[in-house]
């Protein structure tokens, strides 16, 4: 219809006592964004953790992907995994590094009672020295391989553990459930698999699962720390079945469906690179690389401790 015609029809519809009804258009649907988006967050958590290496020094969370967040300090990983009926944390960090988690969680908008467990990547105080305040703060259930239930229990290192003596006692914390290799931990949709990867302690696990974010899904690992660290008077070679521990679990690692890799010491992934943007945050042989890098480094340690007889 003409310009020319809009006027004379609307005096029509005047003088005939009509009623005009004009739709109103619907308020466009909002599309929800998401909280702390590795886009942002991650160079937010690159700036902030400079020195990363520090146990304690607090970082941003970060959406990492779908229902999975960072929320450790810089140099120590907590990973929440959330689902609409309650959510799984992995790890406590220190126990000052578990007020940093504990907050980070907040800050996503999350309730700390909404956390229903807390499990482990292995028994050292930087990793689990906070989970007695986590699970006070939260009322979780405590999930603990065999090996790693009697540290918690008593907050000593193992005296099998290659680095017995090099940590204090951490506080005890109450273990609800011993997990073995291959079982899950679900909470609602969310389902997290326990996969033991003995070396680095004798309790310690790695875990797995699965995220989407809208059709895009991943297959994310949280891989344990692989690395030969002992203390000072320890020698591998002394050790062949814990040697051989290592190699099962090199195995176990690089077998993994995997597109995601997170890792306890977020150095040992290069999180901060990756997190920023200047490295790929998905790769599906990131498993495989990061196994082989700590097997060559097991070699590297047992020959150095052969030259040195």
């Amino acid at each position: 219809m003409s310009a020319s015609h809009v006027a004379p029809l609307t005096a029509l519809l005047l003088l005939s006592g009509c009623a005009v009804s004009i739709p109103i258009q619907p308020t466009p649907p909002q599309i929800e964004r998401p909280i702390a988006p590795v886009e942002t967050a991650g160079r937010a958590f690159a700036a902030a953790c400079k020195d990363w290496d520090d146990w304690d020094k607090p970082a941003p969370p970060v959406r990492v992907h779908g229902n999975t967040y960072y929320v450790g300090t810089c140099g120590i990983s907590a990973i929440l995994v959330t689902d609409k009926s309650g959510h799984i944390l992995i790890d406590g960090a220190t126990e000052a590094g578990a007020e940093v988690i504990a907050g980070n969680i907040q800050r996503l908008g999350f309730n700390l009672s909404d956390v229903k467990y807390l499990l482990h990547s292995h028994e050292h105080l930087d990793h689990v020295g906070g989970i007695a305040r986590l699970q006070h703060l939260t009322g979780a259930q405590l999930v603990a391989s065999p090996a790693a239930a009697t540290v918690f229990k008593t907050g000593t290192t193992d005296p099998a553990d290659p680095q017995a003596g090099m940590h204090p006692p951490f506080r005890a914390a109450r273990v609800d459930r011993i997990i073995r290799d291959g079982e899950m931990v679900r909470v609602g949709d969310t389902a997290l698999f326990a996969i033991e990867t003995p070396g680095h302690t004798p309790g310690a696990l790695t875990w797995r699962w699965g995220s989407c974010d809208g059709g895009v899904c991943r297959q994310i690992v949280y891989a344990d720390s692989l690395s030969a660290v002992s203390r000072d008077t320890f020698r591998f070679t002394d050790h062949p079945s814990l040697v051989a521990a290592f190699r099962g679990s090199f195995q176990r690692v690089a077998s993994l469906e995997c597109d995601i890799l997170l890792t306890p010491h977020p150095s040992a992934s290069d999180l901060l690179n990756r997190f920023a943007g200047r490295a790929p945050l998905s790769d599906p042989e990131v498993c495989r690389a990061y196994a082989k890098a700590q097997s060559d480094m097991l070699d590297q340690r047992l020959a150095k401790e052969a030259a040195a007889k």
